[in-house]
């Protein structure tokens, strides 16, 4: 088997998915227990042996109290955020099996309680989110290109180009895009 290389993405976050555990005393049967992932996958991911699907690391971001935004800007190199953040700098990060790609626009900065995230969902891609990482955070999410389906605690709403669903998150989740075309779109967060 390949070593990560330590100073890629998926070795930084598997370094810090393992320092939050080792943050709280958590051993990785409890962390199993507290998000339903198996030991054997939490293992792995923090041995940067598998990369996390999008679910997997919602689920993980939940029990972290923690937006997926955060966590990434977590694991990005340099401590000082900057103010403008320029498009060559935005990060992105792609869940391949899922056909999700996520930028973050403007990443979590201290003293900030919003961010903006983009979105692409490749068609026939369903993304499934447990719960918020925190309770009640708010969303604005405006649709840009395609169609998208986004289900909050079981109500769902189909989105066309132009459109804006607004919602503050206390369940479940579910992005969709029924096709034909990839689906692009924004998403306001704020932290409560």
């Amino acid at each position: 088997m390949r070593e990560p290389d330590p100073g890629s993405v998926d070795a930084r976050l598997a370094a810090r998915l393992a320092e939050l555990r080792d943050e709280r005393g958590w051993s990785l049967d409890e962390l199993a227990t507290r998000t339903g992932i198996s030991r054997s996958t939490l293992s792995r991911l923090e041995r940067a042996e598998i990369s996390p699907t999008a679910a997997l690391l919602g689920r993980l971001c939940t029990t972290y109290e923690r937006t997926m935004s955060r966590l990434l800007a977590e694991v990005e190199s340099g401590s000082d955020p900057a103010q403008l953040v320029r498009a060559a700098d935005q990060r992105v990060w792609t869940d391949t099996p899922s056909g999700f790609e996520r930028r973050s626009v403007s990443p979590p900065h201290p003293g900030l309680r919003a961010e903006i995230v983009e979105g692409v969902l490749r068609p026939g891609a369903d993304i499934a989110y447990d719960g918020p990482p925190v309770a009640g955070l708010e969303h604005h999410v405006w649709l840009r290109e395609g169609v998208l389906e986004v289900t909050v605690q079981g109500h769902s709403q189909r989105l066309a180009p132009g459109d804006c669903l607004r919602y503050r998150l206390w369940g479940p989740s579910r992005f969709r895009c029924p096709g034909p075309d990839p689906a692009r779109y924004s998403v306001v967060v704020v932290l409560p």
